[in-house]
C-alpha cells in the first residue's frame, strides 16, 4: 500500500509534501530508485535479536545477517545524495560491525555516535537491563551536508543560562549533547528551549503513542530531531526500514518528501495511516 500527495494548502506558495511508503523488501525498493537523490536517510533495521516480526525472520547467524546489511548498506549509498546524510540505529551486539562497515566499505564519513539511554529497558534477569540504543550518523561529503547548527528547534539552553544564570552566556543556547535521555513527562519540553535534557523512554505498550502491535517503535521526538538537525523542507527523506513510519511522520512534518519501503504490509498500513494523520490533524 502507498500514499501520495501533494496537495496545495490555502498558501498558493506552500505544497504539501509528496510521500509514500510500499510494502517490498527494501534491497528491492531501493534498486529502483535513483542513484544520488536522496537527502537524508534514517532508518531503524532489525537488530537480529530474535523479535517476532509477522514477516522478517530475526534470528540469522551473525554471517548472514552481516551480509545482507551489506547489501542494504550499499543501496543505501548509492541512493544518497553527494551531500547527503546517513543515521543508523542499532543495537550493541552488531553495532560495531556495522561502523566498521559503514566506514571501510562504503567511505561512509563518521560526524557521530548517539547514545539514547531510555527508561524501561526490558528486564534481563541473567544480565544489565539494556537501556540504550546507538545511533550512528554519517555524511556522504566529509565537508559538505545539512547541519542547521543555528535552527531554534535544535539548539537548547547551555548549563550557563539553565543553572548559573551567567549574562555571558550565548541567548541562542547550544548543540545538544551526544546522549539523548528521553522521558515522558517531558516531552513537551523537547523543542521548547527550556531543557537541555531530551527526556524519554521507549514507547511502551501502555502509551498513547504506541502503534498496536509494534514492540520496537522509535518515539517521534527522536526522528524529528534527527530530520531537523539534517534537512531542509522539500528535502527527499528515505528510510529503508518504515517500520510503524516514524520517520514518515516527522519528515511530512518537517516540510520534506518522503519515501519508505517495509516488508510487512501490515506495518505499511498502519505506518500510511500515521502519516496521513500527521497531515490531517484532528482539530
Amino acid at each position: 500500500m502507498s500514499k501520495k500527495r501533494s496537495r496545495r494548502k490555502s498558501d498558493a506558495s506552500v505544497v504539501e509534501p509528496v510521500w509514500n511508503i510500499h510494502a517490498i523488501d527494501c534491497v528491492k525498493g531501493m534498486s529502483q530508485l535513483a542513484s544520488g537523490k536522496w537527502d537524508l536517510v534514517a532508518t531503524d533495521p532489525p537488530y537480529n535479536l530474535g523479535r517476532d516480526y509477522d514477516i522478517y525472520e530475526d534470528r540469522k547467524s551473525t554471517a548472514e545477517y552481516l551480509n545482507w546489511a551489506r547489501q542494504w548498506l550499499g543501496e543505501i549509498h548509492r541512493v544518497l545524495h553527494k551531500h547527503g546524510s546517513f543515521w543508523l540505529a542499532m543495537g550493541a551486539g552488531l553495532v560495531s560491525e556495522l561502523d566498521v562497515m559503514c566506514k571501510k566499505d562504503f567511505k561512509f564519513y563518521k560526524r557521530g555516535h548517539i547514545i539514547w539511554a531510555f527508561t524501561f529497558g526490558v528486564n534481563n534477569p541473567k544480565n544489565f537491563t539494556r537501556a540504550h540504543t546507538h545511533w550512528l550518523y554519517y555524511t556522504k561529503s566529509k565537508t559538505r551536508f545539512t547541519f542547521n547548527a543555528q535552527d531554534p528547534a535544535v539548539r537548547v539552553p547551555s548549563a550557563r543560562q539553565l543553572i548559573y544564570g551567567d549574562k555571558r552566556a550565548n541567548p541562542k543556547g547550544r548543540l545538544p549533547d551526544d546522549v539523548w535521555v528521553l522521558r515522558p513527562p517531558e516531552l513537551a519540553e523537547c523543542f521548547s528551549g527550556k531543557s537541555d535534557v531530551w527526556l524519554q523512554s521507549r514507547v511502551c505498550g501502555t502509551f498513547h503513542e504506541r502503534v498496536k502491535g509494534a514492540d520496537n517503535q522509535i518515539p517521534l521526538a527522536m526522528m524529528e530531531r534527527i530530520v531537523r538537525t539534517c534537512s531542509k523542507p522539500g528535502d527527499m527523506v528515505l528510510d529503508p526500514f518504515a517500520g510503524t513510519g516514524t520517520t514518515g511522520v516527522a519528515a511530512v512534518m518537517a516540510g520534506c518528501n518522503f519515501q519508505g519501503f517495509d516488508v510487512s504490509k501490515a506495518y505499511v498500513d498502519r505506518a500510511c495511516s500515521r502519516v496521513t494523520a500527521a497531515l490531517n490533524p484532528v482539530v
